[in-house]
């Protein structure tokens, strides 16, 4: 019989993206968004051993998770306006920071939507300089019971989603 170990999964060091150009998107995360760039690994050889050019940046949040991008010259990327439910970066922040980057993106000229009112969370949206939206989203008071699948219904809901799918 085989034993089933748990994995307990921590928590999210980073996800990564590709960028057009690593100063150009770290003027996006620094200079507007307030991130601190935290790293920068310069790759010039891959694990297949193929020569090349690589910046990956690390731009860090204050859970000390990361955003990270490589800029990857040598390397055709097919950058595209994302659709927000295609691909997009959602970000917590503090309800006064929200008003605050959203008039600040207003003012910087940024694409920026918003307040959308989920119920359980405030968002506003930008696009960065690759295409990526960001998504800036603040909880509100009802968040944890909201998202509390005892109490809201996630399975049932999914569920119901599947069956009407594949039956029509």
């Amino acid at each position: 019989m085989t034993r089933i170990t748990t994995i307990k999964i921590l928590g999210l060091h980073h996800n990564a993206y590709r960028c057009r150009d690593s100063e150009e998107t770290r003027q996006f995360y620094v200079d507007f968004l307030g991130l601190r760039l935290a790293q920068t690994l310069e790759i010039r050889e891959t694990k297949t051993g193929r020569q090349t050019q690589v910046l990956h940046t690390f731009y860090e949040m204050a859970d000390g998770s990361f955003l990270a991008f490589f800029e990857v010259p040598d390397m055709k990327f097919n950058f595209k306006r994302q659709k927000d439910f295609d691909l997009h970066i959602a970000l917590e922040v503090e309800p006064k920071t929200l008003r605050r980057l959203l008039q600040k993106g207003q003012a910087a000229g940024i694409e920026t939507r918003g307040v959308s009112d989920h119920g359980f969370l405030q968002s506003i949206y930008f696009r960065d300089p690759n295409g990526y939206v960001i998504e800036l989203t603040t909880k509100q008071a009802d968040h944890d019971t909201a998202t509390d699948p005892r109490r809201n219904r996630a399975r049932a809901t999914l569920n119901a989603w599947q069956k009407a799918k594949t039956a029509g």
